[in-house]
C-alpha cells in the first residue's frame, strides 16, 4: 500500500518542553554513534503530540538524531501505526477486523463508524472531531470485538454499546476503557468458573482499565506533564556500569623526588633548555607534512598541520575530554583539498550514509572526491570519525570501500538504488 505525506502540512512543529526532556532522555538510552535507533520513540511522541505525524515533525525528530530526512521519512511510512493524515480532534477510532473480532461483529462496528463519522476510512467527520480506519488484530480476541480509540482497548462491542460511546465522547466525556458488558477481564461472559469464591474481593478495575482512570489520558494529546520524567541513566553518564577504580595510595618522599626530577628538562649536549624547560631537540615541529608541490595533480592542497578549517565558514569543533569519548585509534589528518577540482565536485550522497547535511560536513573539511576518501587509512578515518556528528559511521557503511569502486567509475548497490 502506497502511503504519502498528507498535502496540506503545518508550518512548524516542535516537542512541548516536556516531551523534548522526554525525547532527550530517549536519545540518551543508546551509546554514542547508535542514537539514531531512538527514531521509532521520538516519532511515535510526536504523534501522540499532535495526533498524526507530520511532515515538519519528521523532519524535526530527524534534524534531532542527525538522519537525513529521507531516512525518517523511510521510517514514518514503512510502519502504518504512524498516521500521515489529520486525525479526529476528539478521537481517532481502529477498529480490528481481523478473524475472531470479525466472527462475532466487528461488521457492524464500522458499518457505524461510516455512518455516524465518514463513509470511508482514514477521513475526518463533518465537524473534524472524529475519524477511523480498519486495523489489523490487536491482541484482544477474548473480547472480541473491540476498537483502540486513543490509547485505550473498548472491549465486548456491539453497535449499541459502540453508538453510546461515540455520544459520550461527542459531549465531552471519557468513557470507562475495556469491556463494554461488565466483565473484568476474558473470564466466560457468564461469569468465572474457577475461583468464583474470590470474585468481586479484588480492586474495581483490572490493572490496564485501573492506570487509564488513573492517568486520564485515554483521549488526550500527550505534552509530558501526564507522568514523572524518569531517567536515571542520564546522571549517571556514560560509564555508570563500569567497575569503580580504587583510590591512589599516597606517594613517599622519595617516589614524589623520582618524579619530579623526571619531569626536568633534559638539555642534550649542546642544547641547554629553554626557560620554558623545553629542550630544542623536544620542541614541536611546525610541520609533520611534505612541502605543498606547486602543481599538485589532485588539486590545491590545504595545510595538514593545526587545527582544521572549514572551507565555507561554519566552524568544525572536534570534540574533547567526555563529548569525544575513547580515542583507541591515532589520529592522522588527511590530504584536503581548499576546493574541488575544476571538472566538479563528486556526488558524495552516492555514498551509504551520507545526505545532504553530510556532505556539506565533508566539504567543509575538505573532501570533495571519491578518490580522497578511497585512501583514507586507519589513523585517517580516525581523524575524519573524531569531526563527525556521530562516530562509528565512516567504518559501519564501508564509505572508503564504496569510493574506490566509485573513483574506479564503477557502481555499488546503494548508487544504484539512489535518486537525487
Amino acid at each position: 500500500m502506497l502511503r504519502r505525506l498528507y498535502h496540506e502540512q503545518p508550518a512548524a512543529f516542535a516537542f512541548t518542553e516536556a516531551n523534548r526532556a522526554w525525547a532527550e532522555g530517549q536519545i540518551a538510552k543508546y551509546p554514542e554513534g547508535r542514537q539514531q535507533s531512538a527514531i521509532i520513540p521520538l516519532l511515535w511522541r510526536a504523534q501522540e503530540q499532535e495526533g498524526w505525524l507530520t511532515k515538519p515533525a519528521i523532519e524535526h525528530v530527524a534534524d534531532m538524531l542527525g538522519l537525513p530526512y529521507i531516512r525518517a521519512l523511510e521510517v514514518a511510512t514503512f510502519y502504518f501505526m504512524f498516521q500521515l493524515q489529520p486525525v479526529g480532534t476528539v478521537a481517532h477510532i481502529q477498529v480490528c477486523g481481523t478473524t475472531t473480532c470479525m466472527i462475532c461483529g466487528s461488521g457492524d462496528i464500522i458499518e457505524v463508524c461510516k455512518r455516524r463519522i465518514a463513509p470511508t476510512p482514514h477521513t475526518l467527520s463533518a465537524d473534524g472531531r472524529f475519524s477511523w480506519e480498519e486495523v489489523e488484530c490487536l491482541g484482544a480476541c477474548a473480547n472480541a470485538p473491540m476498537a483502540q480509540i486513543g490509547k485505550d482497548y473498548y472491549e465486548d462491542l456491539t453497535a449499541e454499546n459502540f453508538e453510546r460511546l461515540l455520544d459520550r465522547m461527542e459531549a465531552g466525556e471519557v468513557p470507562l476503557p475495556g469491556s463494554q458488558q461488565g466483565r473484568y477481564s476474558s473470564e466466560p461472559a457468564g461469569g468465572p468458573v474457577v475461583l468464583a469464591d474470590y470474585r468481586g474481593t479484588g480492586a474495581d478495575h483490572n490493572g490496564s482499565v485501573q492506570r487509564a482512570v488513573d492517568i486520564g489520558d485515554t483521549l488526550k494529546r500527550i505534552d509530558g506533564t501526564e507522568v514523572p520524567l524518569l531517567t536515571p541513566w542520564i546522571h549517571r553518564g556514560a560509564g555508570h556500569g563500569a567497575t569503580p577504580k580504587p583510590e591512589p595510595m599516597e606517594k613517599s618522599a622519595v617516589q614524589q623526588a623520582a618524579e619530579s626530577a623526571a619531569r626536568e628538562p633534559k638539555p642534550a649536549k649542546g642544547h641547554p633548555a629553554t626557560k620554558l624547560g623545553v629542550t630544542e631537540q623536544e620542541a614541536e615541529a611546525e610541520s609533520k607534512a611534505k612541502p605543498d608541490s606547486k602543481s599538485d595533480p589532485a588539486g590545491e592542497v590545504a595545510e595538514s598541520s593545526g587545527p582544521t578549517e572549514p572551507v565555507h565558514g561554519e566552524e568544525i569543533v572536534p570534540r574533547t575530554g567526555a563529548e569525544a569519548g575513547p580515542t583507541l585509534v591515532a589520529q592522522k589528518k588527511p590530504r584536503t583539498m581548499k576546493a574541488p577540482r575544476k571538472a566538479g565536485a563528486d556526488d558524495l550522497k552516492k555514498l551509504k550514509g551520507v545526505g545532504p547535511k553530510l556532505e556539506a560536513t565533508l566539504n567543509q573539511l575538505g573532501f570533495w572526491h571519491y578518490d580522497q576518501i578511497a585512501k583514507w587509512t586507519p589513523e585517517e578515518i580516525a581523524w575524519v570519525d573524531e569531526r563527525l556528528r556521530f562516530k562509528g559511521r565512516i567504518e559501519r557503511d564501508g564509505w572508503t570501500e564504496q569510493a574506490k569502486i566509485l573513483a574506479e567509475g564503477g557502481e555499488t548497490d546503494f548508487s544504484k538504488r539512489a535518486k537525487y
